[in-house]
């Protein structure tokens, strides 16, 4: 079991960022590179009128502007999203994946100096690794190696987002991890369950088939960070 405090807010880790997304590199590009090319045009039901291409396309695009600093406005948007992948359409999809792995290396450092405002993106990222590994019927998906540092980091993001105040207890933790922002007229929520589920929740995916939680005091939508 491992102990994460609730009462008292570690300062930013501006390496945490780049790890978290050098630990998802290191699991989510050899699988990729495992795939038939058929496995890249299935579906991505967490991304409505994605493929699992598109999916990839987009992480690795994302990830690209970080690195090279271009943030035009309007940057992330969904339309922008959109011509990130459509630029993308003539490439073989290994290409695609190595860009994915090239930038994966190399954002870390450009998020960590940011101060904070990028680190969305890196747990963003992990979360559509997540995404893809849900198509296939991979394990970990939401979960593995990644998820202490992407529970930290969801920590700390619902905290700056104001996201209600929420008490989780996780299966893999001695003690509750505290999410979202304290309002003194509002009890903080609950959640009893696994840490892949309170992920899913906050990123406003489904709970996976036939797992059981519980959320008191507020609504999945009301958790949504990337809503």
């Amino acid at each position: 079991m491992t102990t994460m405090s609730t009462d008292t807010y570690e300062p930013r880790d501006p390496e945490l960022p780049g790890r978290l997304l050098v630990t998802e590199r290191d699991g989510l590009v050899p699988l990729l590179r495992s795939r038939p090319d058929d496995d890249f045009a299935r579906p991505a039901p967490a991304c409505p009128g994605w493929t699992v291409r598109d999916v990839v396309a987009h992480c690795s695009a994302a990830l690209v502007r970080v690195v090279e600093g271009r943030f035009e406005k309007g940057v992330f948007s969904p339309a922008s999203n959109d011509r990130d992948i459509a630029e993308r359409a003539d490439w073989p999809n290994q290409r695609v994946v190595d860009e994915l792995e090239r930038a994966m290396t190399e954002a870390g450092p450009a998020i960590a100096k940011a101060g904070g405002v990028l680190d969305l993106v890196a747990l963003g990222e992990w979360v559509h690794g997540g995404d893809v590994r849900d198509v296939f019927g991979e394990p970990g998906a939401y979960g593995g190696p990644g998820l202490p540092d992407a529970l930290a980091l969801l920590a700390r993001v619902t905290r700056e987002k104001g996201c209600p105040a929420l008490h989780a207890d996780l299966d893999h933790l001695d003690e509750p991890l505290l999410l979202g922002a304290a309002d003194g007229g509002r009890t903080p929520a609950r959640f009893i369950g696994d840490g892949p589920t309170l992920v899913r929740l906050y990123a406003g995916r489904r709970p996976a088939e036939g797992v059981s939680y519980e959320l008191a005091g507020a609504e999945p939508g009301e958790l949504n960070i990337f809503g």
